[in-house]
């Protein structure tokens, strides 16, 4: 059966495209790397490793009408809604505490070229809006969801030119309005006179300064939405309303509001401050937001814009990056940029990867090298073949993980969310009650007093810290892990690792290089060695597993041809059989040698002693009777020994979980210093190995292959995927190391820590000013000290809770890991 008979999902606007049913990318049949039948169709992939990874087991990636699964790139489903909006559901699994919200998105189709961007709250990431503007429910600033490499200062700008005109404004109001207890100013402003010039300079500040604050306090009292501007509307607009009634019509304010003297205060420099440092801490806070998205738009300024293209004839042009497509030959010349992702042709060079990988020492690339878009060719020349080009390159996908990451809600953010739901209605019946209380027990003018510090109660009570505590800390700690190689898939996977106190590891790829080779060949009595390896590496040619392509690259360095091989079975966990040449040939484990009644003899010895030398040992049978074992060695990452203490020196307990021989395993984990051992764990049990862990009470992470090891880390607390060049599985895990390398796990784990540490003091900072702040604005001190929090001091206290919070989630920038 032909593809495009196959049905399979298909990118809007993507016609005669194909999608990987490994990675989920849009993969065009003309120009796929790689292609695979199973159950009378065909599949194409973007690599030749999603082909490997689909042969070893289709059905991990195929439903039951054998479609791809859908993927967690995907993002979401969409569904069809009335009034020309579509409602997004989540595709794949929520994290705990999130659901499958759905949200306002306007109907449009979206492409890699030409997308629309949408606009999202960091407090309430389920709302999605085509424009920017206010959030519905906090009226924040919303922010693209679609990382871009220009900020949008849309919001800030306006911001800031309000601010400047209400500061002009409001320094003279205030000097009028403190200067009339000063006799000279007094003596210059002619008698009444004063209140309308004030009237003058406050109304701009308060009706168009403050414009945006009304507009989004009413927002919310019609949605029931209640937030910090709920607050700030209620508060400045019963301080300005009053004072325009005191200044228009004097004879209806009642004698309870009037000073020892009789004269009718008015609080116009109250609500013009209070508008203006609003304004100012608005700015501020939007410019500390925007520093939050940085890493993003650090990693999108990686990518060049041109690439130099080698035409067929031979000849060269610099073309813009969006023309080149898949299979494109391009040049890349010493200290140049690697425009896409793809291998290399001819050349060599050393390629400096830091800024994706976070490894400081440039990699060396030959023929054959993949080359990831975004790093710096140092020095020598390359030429390159394109393979992922666009959205699909690992850039581009870094990019949308790390976007996406940072809109998702941790589970600690519950208690906040918890708070904030009552804390409005909460403060608005306090300044009720303040307002009471000053009226009936306070010193006269007692309706002034009252006014004033229950203005002083709602303008104090900012809950947009509160709110902020926990995203901006997220926001900038999965960024910060993105500039070191380290991929957080969502919070929840970010606040499970901090409580993490086990690890564990696979040994094959994980704590080894995974490109094992032949080290050593044993044969039995009138064995030849020769034939041995010939019919062996025949068989093996037919397996995906990495030991058997380790069998055939060792029969093929030694010059031998590998036989034409017949029938082939995989008996999984166990080994293969088949024919090669006529002759029956088995090649695995003692397993599979005592299914088929072949005894081993003499060859257990010595395939012992492989073992305890750390290789792994398979048995060949041919024709029924043992004929020799092959020793395959696998050796340990340079980096390993100094992971694995790293590990240990964060408290960590590290386990081996390997489908490896025990004495294989062993082995390694004496050289490494591995606290545990468990050997002979096929790959269907490792899920439950896992299980078993947990339940001793342990907290645990899986590092592992990202799709092989897929039951394992789903079961784990959180995931770890060791990713390698550009066939990194970012779905398939919590979390992706991008370099592959364990030390990647401890600077995750401090990361962690740190974020964790540093949402825990934003929570304990918001909660505590405003335990404090609230009673203080409603006079509890003036009983005692006879002082009195003036609304003003309060918008100030206000502002800076605010830019408290998002300064101290920006010290992570600096976290060391």
């Amino acid at each position: 059966m032909h593809a495009h008979e196959g049905k399979h999902p298909q990118a809007a606007g993507a016609v005669g495209r194909e999608t990987d049913p490994v990675c989920g990318m849009t993969v065009d049949p003309a120009r796929a790397a790689a292609r695979a039948e199973h159950a009378g169709r065909s599949y194409f992939f973007c690599c030749e490793g999603c082909r490997k990874k689909f042969a070893a087991d289709p059905a991990t990636f195929l439903d039951e009408d054998g479609n791809p699964r859908p993927r967690a790139a995907a993002g979401h489903a969409a569904m069809a809604a009335p009034g020309g909006l579509v409602v997004l559901g989540s595709i794949g699994m929520p994290g705990a505490g999130q659901s499958a919200a759905t949200v306002e998105q306007p109907a449009f189709a979206s492409t890699p070229s030409g997308a629309k961007v949408l606009y999202t709250c960091p407090m309430d990431p389920e709302v999605v809006r085509d424009r920017p503007g206010p959030c519905p429910i906090c009226g924040m600033a919303l922010e693209p969801m679609t990382p871009t490499l220009e900020e949008d200062t849309s919001e800030l700008d306006d911001m800031g030119r309000r601010f400047r005109a209400s500061l002009a404004l409001t320094l003279p109001l205030l000097a009028l309005a403190m200067g009339e207890m000063v006799p000279a100013v007094r003596a210059m402003v002619p008698p009444g006179a004063s209140a309308w010039i004030q009237l003058a300079l406050a109304t701009p500040v308060v009706l168009w300064g403050g414009w945006p604050f009304f507009a989004r306090g009413w927002a919310s009292l019609a949605s029931r939405h209640f937030n910090m501007f709920t607050l700030i509307a209620i508060g400045t607009g019963a301080a300005y309303a009053y004072s325009v009634v005191a200044t228009l019509s004097p004879s209806l304010i009642p004698h309870s509001f009037r000073g020892h003297d009789g004269a009718v205060p008015v609080y116009f420099e109250a609500s013009a401050t209070i508008v203006t440092l609003v304004l100012l801490g608005q700015v501020l806070e939007l410019r500390a937001r925007g520093r939050t998205s940085g890493a993003i738009r650090a990693l999108l300024g990686l990518a060049p814009k041109h690439a130099r293209l080698v035409r067929d004839d031979g000849t060269e042009a610099d073309v813009p990056l969006d023309e080149v497509r898949p299979g494109d030959r391009l040049r890349v010349r010493p200290g140049e940029k690697v425009p896409v992702d793809g291998v290399v042709l001819e050349g060599r060079g050393a390629v400096d990867e830091s800024m994706v990988t976070g490894e400081s020492i440039p990699v060396e690339k030959a023929e054959g090298a993949a080359l990831i878009g975004g790093t710096v060719n140092g020095t020598g020349g390359l030429l390159m073949r394109a393979e992922r080009v666009g959205s699909e390159t690992l850039l581009s996908r870094i990019v949308q993980l790390v976007g996406q990451a940072q809109r998702s809600k941790a589970p600690i953010q519950r208690l906040a969310d918890a708070a904030s739901s009552y804390f409005v209605p909460a403060v608005v019946a306090v300044a009720l009650l303040t307002f009471v209380a000053w009226a009936a027990i306070g010193p006269e003018p007692r309706l002034a007093h009252a006014l004033v510090n229950a203005v002083a109660v709602l303008i104090i009570a900012c809950p947009c810290a509160l709110g902020l505590a926990t995203p901006m800390s997220i926001m900038v700690g999965i960024g910060r892990g993105a500039q070191e190689g380290i991929l957080i898939k969502d919070a929840e996977a970010l606040e499970v690792l901090g409580k993490v106190d086990t690890v564990v590891v696979d040994k094959t790829g994980t704590l080894t290089e995974g490109r094992p080779s032949l080290a050593a060949v044993a044969t039995a009595p009138g064995q030849d060695e020769a034939e041995l390896i010939r019919l062996a590496a025949g068989l093996e040619r037919a397996s995906e597993h990495p030991l058997a392509e380790a069998v055939v690259k060792g029969a093929e360095a030694r010059g031998l041809a590998p036989a034409k091989a017949g029938e082939f079975d995989s008996r999984t966990g166990r080994g293969v059989v088949g024919t090669v040449e006529g002759r029956k040939v088995a090649i695995g484990n003692a397993a599979l040698m005592e299914e088929l009644g072949v005894d081993p003899g003499e060859l257990a010895g010595r395939a012992e002693s492989l073992r305890a030398d750390g290789q792994t040992v398979v048995l060949v049978a041919i024709d029924g009777r043992p004929a020799g074992l092959l020793g395959i060695a696998d050796p340990v990452k340079g980096t390993t020994p100094e992971a694995v203490a790293s590990l240990h020196a964060e408290g960590l307990r590290v386990v081996m979980l390997t489908g490896d021989a025990e004495a294989t395993a062993r082995a390694v984990a004496r050289q490494l210093g591995i606290d545990e051992v468990r050997a002979g764990v096929l790959p269907d049990r490792k899920a439950e190995a896992i299980r078993a862990l947990q339940a001793g009470g342990r907290k645990v992470a899986m590092a592992g292959d990202g799709v092989n090891d897929a039951p394992a880390l789903a079961q784990a607390d959180v995931g770890l995927a060791m990713g390698t060049g550009t066939d990194v599985a970012m779905e398939s895990a919590g979390v992706t190391l991008v370099r592959g390398d364990l030390r990647g796990i401890a600077r995750a784990l401090r990361l962690s820590r740190a974020t964790l540490r540093n949402i825990r003091q934003n929570l304990m900072f918001a909660f505590l000013y405003n335990a404090l702040g609230v009673p203080i604005a409603a006079g509890l001190l003036y009983p005692f000290t006879g002082l009195l929090l003036s609304p003003m001091l309060a918008s100030a206290a206000m502002t800076m809770s605010s830019l408290c919070v998002v300064t101290n989630a920006l010290r992570l920038r600096r976290a060391e890991l």
